[in-house]
This record gives C-alpha cells, structure tokens and sequence, in this order.
C-alpha cells in the first residue's frame, strides 16, 4: 500500500478550543466525517458543522461523570486496526467499526492544576486516562493513523493537511506520533513526581521547552537550554544568552536570593564566582562598593541587585562592559541609559519557584542532591572563643558566610563593613585560597585591620587563623567540626581574635 494516505474521518476529543475552529472548517471543505464527544462535540455543532456523536458508535453513553466516553473497542479498533491486514479488515466489517484516520485529543491541565494548589481531589481528577490511551493507540499505529496531541501543533497540522488536501505522508504521521510520545510520557513524569515526593529513589525529569543554544561551553561544543527561561525573565535588551552566560545567571539568581530581604545590595559575578559585593543605604553605592572589590574581574561580569536601579547606578554601570544585568526593576532613565549598549543584556527577575534539587552527570550515571537552602543566622552561631564578635563584626560575618556559600570550594572569603574585600576561590588549600584573598585585598588597597573570614569548610590546622591575625583579621566564622578545632581556638585566644563555628559546612564543588 502506498505510505500515502488520504483522510476520510477524524476522532476530536479536546479539553481547549482554542485554534480547532479552521481545522474543522477544512475537515467541513475536504468532506472529512468527524466523530467527538461532550463539550467538543457541542462546539462543533455550534459552528453548524456536521458531527458524530461517538455514541451513536459505541451504542454506550458518557457514564461515570464522564470518566469514560471512549473508552470501547469500536474507538480504538478503528484507531489501532492494520489497513494492511485483511483480518483486521474483515473485522472493522464484522463489528461495524468505523475507520479512524485522524485523532485530535488534547490531555486534563495537570501541572496546571497542580501549580494552582487546587486540592488533591481536583488534581487527581486532571488525571487524564482516555486521552492518554487515544494518544498511545494513535501515535502507536502511525503507519495508518496521523495523531494531533497537542493545540501547539494545529497549526503545523492545518497547513499540512490543507497542502496535501486531506492526505499525508508516512514520514508526516511518524513526526506527529514523536510530538505525541512526548506529550504522553511528559504527562506522565509529571504524574510520577506528584505523587512521588521523594518517597522512592527514582529521577524521571521531562522539559518540553527546550531551546538550542549557539554553542555549549566551548564553541566546539553543542549546547542546549530545557526551561521556562521567560517565566523567571523578562528581557528588555542585548543579544541572545549564551551556555556561559546562563550558568554565570544562575549563580548570580541564587547569590542574591541569600540578600533578597537585606538593604540594597549589589553583586558582580565572574565564572559564577562573585568578584565584588557591597550592601549599602543605596543602591548606587552598593554598585560603586561592589566594583572596587575587584574592578579588573568585572569586566565582561554579570551584573545583579535586590533592588530597583536607578539613574545614578545606571550612569556608573554604563561605564562598564558587562554580559548581563538583573534587577527586579529599572527606572525609565536608567533602563535609557543601560540600553546604550546592543549587546549588553538586560533582565528583569521575576518572582519564580526555582527547583529544591540539584542534578549533574557523574560517571555513566546522574548525581541528585537537595539544594542548600540552609543560611547561617546570628541564632546558628556557636561562640567558641574567649572574645565575642561586636555587632559590626557579626553582621560582616554573616554578609561572608552568605557569600562564602555561594564560592567555589576550597574558599575564602575576606568581608569588612558588607563588602567583599576579596576572596580565594577554587583551591585545592585552604591556606592557598586564604592568600590568594589577602593577595587580592591588598592589590586594590582593602585595610584588612577589623576585617572577618569566612571558611567554607573547617580548618584543621590553625595555619589559616594565624595567617589571618597577622594580615589584621579579628574575627573568623567557620562550621567547626576537625578533630583539631580546639588549636584554632586556643590560638584565636591567645592572640585576641574572636571565632565563631555555624555548625553547617557549605561546599560548592
């Protein structure tokens, strides 16, 4: 038989009418018989388009609250039947089953209702079982069958069926039934994952919203975005994101989420390391403070606040290149200013859920973990030392601790009056990141006398609290919890330095 296959009657069962109104109408024009149910068969008849009722088929009603419509062998015998087998033939004959060409079904809004809060009697409700099994059935037999899964591929699915007038293509059917394995096992995931909720060791991820990319890391490498980037963005300027650009966001969006309720508070982040970062009584001083922590890194930075940018941050701003920035708003002068450069990037943060899991690939397999969400608080400190901090060092600590959970392991992260002065990134010492931070502070001229250290992990040796005392440092956070704290402690009284311990280590690797 040829893979060609002209349409005689189509199946249409949608939860949304939106868009089906053209394709019925050049069903109507191509002499195509519908068969529907319900509320789709009544707009069908409203638009004075001829309709079968699939009752009229099945001899059964809409029973069970409409739980079950299709669900009858003369539905999906006329969708799974083998043209080319003169049994299945002979039994579509037998049992008066009516040929079905075309299904057009659409699923119950589940992640919708989900993200609503409806109640678990509504969501279990959106769980769909007869479009699920029309969609299988008709995806599955695409050799005779051509299934419309989705009101995102009516259009596709109008000019197709309008240039070929009525007929389509093996190669036509087997891109639709691809599009509807999609949709199905998406529905599915997210099925799973409701249900789920960590109670079994299972990782099932589907996103449908996939964007390709220019290049990945490296322009040899191919890269690809899976997200809703316009639900958490909204961009008003520049050039498209790159693979770079998005990870460098990311590490911004969860840096500033640790300052979200703080006054304002700038950041500067360079490979998803914060090279500057100031908390201020305004925003435009927290920029100029966040910029002198290391104005050599900032360039090509990502630019980010808590805060509206106003005129006066935007003037300063403008005198930097930078990939990206993001704030909650702009002021219109400032957003006139900032759109002075084409390339330059710039996005509005809106108010999103972000996901409480962390997934990367490790070895042939994927490691899972949840995120850290713990933030060290005043209440979390343990004071171990003879010398407590002063209420400026304990906020300077806190402002490091934040920041030092969001800095690649091993770190160091050197703070005085809600400014980064400079920090050790990526080191395989702890004593390395410790002077690489001083080395840091002292090249753009940061006095370290009165300055805190906050330390991702513990110290197991009181090399760095020493290497610190002498640089100026007084105070020093750290979670604690070496078999050896007790000589960082003893040397912290005796040389008058006070040391906090949190409890909670903060790796980023």
């Amino acid at each position: 038989m040829s893979n060609v296959k002209k349409a005689a009657s189509a199946l249409i069962s949608v939860f949304h009418k939106d868009g089906l109104e053209p394709i019925v109408r050049k069903f109507q024009e191509l002499g195509i018989t519908v068969y529907s149910t319900g509320g789709t068969e009544k707009f069908i008849k409203e638009l004075g388009i001829d309709v079968v009722p699939v009752e009229e088929v099945t001899s059964y009603p809409s029973i069970l609250g409409g739980r079950v419509k299709t669900l009858h062998p003369k539905v999906f015998g006329g969708i799974l039947n083998r043209q080319d087998n003169e049994s299945d033939v002979a039994q579509l004959d037998e049992y008066e089953i009516p040929q079905l060409d075309i299904v057009i079904v659409d699923l119950y809004p589940f992640e919708k209702t989900v993200a609503s809060g409806a109640s678990e009697q509504d969501i279990i409700e959106k769980i769909d079982i007869g479009g699920i099994s029309l969609i299988r059935a008709a995806a599955k037999n695409y050799k005779d069958v051509l299934c419309v899964s989705s009101m995102e591929d009516y259009g596709e699915f109008l000019e197709l069926i309008t240039t070929g007038k009525g007929s389509t293509s093996l190669e036509d059917r087997k891109n639709f039934a691809t599009k509807a394995f999609n949709v199905s096992s998406h529905y599915d995931t997210a099925i799973f994952n409701y249900f789920n909720q960590q109670q079994m060791a299972v990782l099932k991820i589907s996103e449908t919203k996939g964007k390709s990319l220019r290049y990945g890391e490296n322009p040899h490498q191919k890269g690809f975005f899976f997200g809703d980037f316009e639900a958490m963005f909204t961009k008003l300027h520049g050039k498209e994101l790159s693979y770079n650009n998005l990870l460098d966001v990311d590490a911004a969006v969860n840096l500033m989420n640790e300052f979200r309720k703080d006054d304002p508070t700038f950041a500067i982040l360079k490979h998803n390391n914060a090279c500057g970062l100031a908390t201020r009584d305004s925003i435009h001083q927290a920029y100029v403070d966040a910029l002198a922590g290391d104005p050599v890194s900032a360039f090509g930075g990502i630019l980010i606040s808590n805060v509206e940018i106003d005129k006066p941050t935007a003037e300063e701003i403008h005198k930097l290149f930078c990939e990206v920035v993001i704030a909650p708003s702009y002021s219109d002068d400032a957003l006139n200013i900032l759109k002075g450069k084409k390339n330059r990037i710039i996005l509005i943060q809106n108010e999103t859920d972000l996901p409480d899991t962390l997934v990367r690939t490790c070895l042939n397999g994927i490691l899972v973990q949840d995120k850290d969400y713990k933030t060290d608080t005043l209440i979390d400190l343990k004071y171990v030392t003879d010398k407590e901090p002063s209420k400026r060092e304990l906020e300077d600590l806190i402002f490091a601790s934040k920041l030092c959970k969001h800095t690649k392991s091993n770190t160091i992260v050197l703070a005085k009056n809600k400014q980064l002065c400079a920090s050790g990134t990526g080191q395989t010492s702890r004593v390395d990141a410790l002077n690489q931070a001083i080395h840091k502070a002292q090249t753009f001229n940061f006095e370290l006398d009165g300055a805190v250290m906050a330390s991702d992990a513990f110290f197991p040796f009181p090399d760095c609290v020493e290497i610190a005392n002498k640089s100026g440092i007084t105070s020093v956070i750290q979670p604690g919890g070496s078999i050896k704290d007790q000589l960082s402690i003893d040397y912290c009284n005796e040389n008058g330095m006070a040391m906090v311990m949190t409890g909670t280590r903060h790796f980023k690797h």
